[in-house]
């Protein structure tokens, strides 16, 4: 499993950021960034899925012991195909993690953020 870079933060609004981890692939997870004061995160998980192809949005407080994310109705976000879901835990990591898929997988993965009030 390798992990791959995060290829853009970018500032988008006040108080706005646009994470980006692009292609992301079968057995990747993307690197982790610092998410303890952002607030409605939301996330959208497009691009080549193929065979089986599976993307988890993972938490952690400690840097190593990662879980699932949920929306707002607890379902773990685990896309096989693109979507678009907020995530309601504010952990102080965020990663992607991509497994099942096959040589051709390649996913990206926006996650969008407001930062909390100073």
């Amino acid at each position: 499993m390798a992990e791959s870079a995060l290829d853009t933060a970018t500032q988008v609004g006040m108080q706005v950021w646009l994470y980006e981890w692009l292609a992301v692939a079968n057995g990747d997870t993307g690197a982790q960034i610092e998410t303890y004061n952002l607030v409605d995160m939301t996330v959208t998980i497009e691009g080549t899925f193929s065979t089986g192809g599976s993307c988890t949005m993972q938490g952690s407080n400690d840097g190593s012991t990662w879980h699932s994310l949920t929306d707002p109705q607890a379902n773990a976000i685990t896309k096989t195909a693109a979507g678009i879901e907020v995530i309601v835990e504010a952990p102080r990591y965020v990663r992607p993690s991509v497994t099942a898929g096959d040589g051709s997988t390649a996913i990206d993965i926006r996650l969008l953020a407001r930062r909390g009030a100073r």
